[in-house]
């Protein structure tokens, strides 16, 4: 199936093209309905390979959601993976892990009043675990790196110890002093700069930012919980790193790029912030996969499949074939993933 999927599935998946007859398309069709079959098995089999490649790399684990079926308003299926990249060459080694998220639309507890396992953004904290599997296969170092919505004090406070953090900031946290986080390099002297590439966007010129790197260390203060016994679970504080990334000289119309960032990782001078704003920027190769997944390549969004299960293991096996494809490209292009 994977093969067909690289041969065919690049112009839009249907069972009929991927099977190519109809004998072939019965053969797929009872593949993706059989109950044996399992998105965890194919992607732990993935996994399995991706294990081989990780010994004495350091390793970015990027991790995101995309939609696969939204209605707009409740009603929604999405897909959580994790890519392996290499964090000093860019390659792009494979699949780390996939889950996936389903909104049917119905009304739930609220979820300040529910533990946190039991909420959607615990998936953030469960894929930075599985990702400490990478250590175990013998990485030299794994740092998670993810966007604003994985800005959760739990993902900060939870994380195995054979794990890093690169998160971008959501919330202007309170530290525990007291203050701000936004406001904790207003008086910070800057530590250099760098130059940024922005690429072109609806409304927007592509460019090369030049901006000015910040940072100091900060003290999260441990947000509210309505229960006791899940505030227990948190340490008072933690302590991480703060990189503030700020764009010189924006272009009249553009936005001004201004990254808020969020590390385990020591950041002491320009260089340990240079370094930090590298693997941050890689977070796109992510965002790349995800349009080989859909509209630059298997249009996964278009699918007719009413059934749930079959439809996840086709987004599992396209999830593969587009890990596939992407190092096909970069291979060809002889680029590093993500540049």
């Amino acid at each position: 199936m994977l093969n067909r999927l690289h041969e065919v599935g690049q112009q839009g998946i249907q069972v009929r093209t991927l099977g190519g007859n109809r004998g072939n398309e019965m053969k797929i069709r009872r593949f993706l309905h059989n109950p044996a079959v399992t998105p965890d098995e194919m992607i732990e089999t993935a996994l399995g390979h991706t294990l081989t490649l990780v010994a004495g790399r350091h390793i970015l684990a990027i991790q995101d959601t995309t939609s696969l079926r939204d209605d707009g308003k409740q009603k929604g299926h999405y897909l959580h993976p994790t890519i392996a990249v290499d964090a000093d060459a860019g390659t792009l080694l494979g699949v780390v892990s996939a889950s996936f998220l389903l909104r049917t639309g119905k009304k739930k507890t609220h979820c300040n009043t529910r533990p946190f396992a039991q909420k959607e953004s615990a998936r953030w904290l469960e894929a930075t675990c599985e990702a400490a599997r990478l250590a175990e296969a013998g990485a030299r170092c794994v740092t998670v790196v993810a966007d604003r919505e994985c800005d959760i004090y739990d993902e900060f406070a939870l994380r195995p110890a054979t794990t890093e953090l690169l998160i971008r900031c959501h919330h202007d946290r309170v530290l525990a002093d007291g203050t701000r986080l936004y406001a904790s390099t207003s008086e910070r002297t800057e530590l250099g700069r760098d130059i940024v590439h922005v690429p072109a966007a609806p409304g927007r010129a592509e460019r090369d930012a030049v901006v000015a790197l910040y940072s100091r260390q900060v003290s999260l203060r441990r947000p509210k919980r309505n229960s006791a016994e899940e505030t227990a679970k948190l340490p008072p504080e933690t302590t991480l790193n703060y990189v503030e990334v700020r764009e010189i000289g924006a272009p009249p119309r553009g936005k001004p790029l201004h990254w808020r960032l969020l590390t385990t990782h020591r950041v002491a001078t320009a260089a340990d912030a240079r370094r930090i704003v590298g693997f941050y920027r890689r977070r796109w190769i992510v965002e790349q996969l995800f349009r080989v997944m859909k509209t630059h390549g298997f249009d996964i969004e278009a699918v007719v499949m009413e059934d749930v299960m079959a439809f996840e293991n086709l987004v599992a096996a396209t999830l593969i074939a587009a890990v596939r494809v992407l190092q096909m490209v970069y291979e060809r292009d002889g680029a590093a993933s993500g540049h």
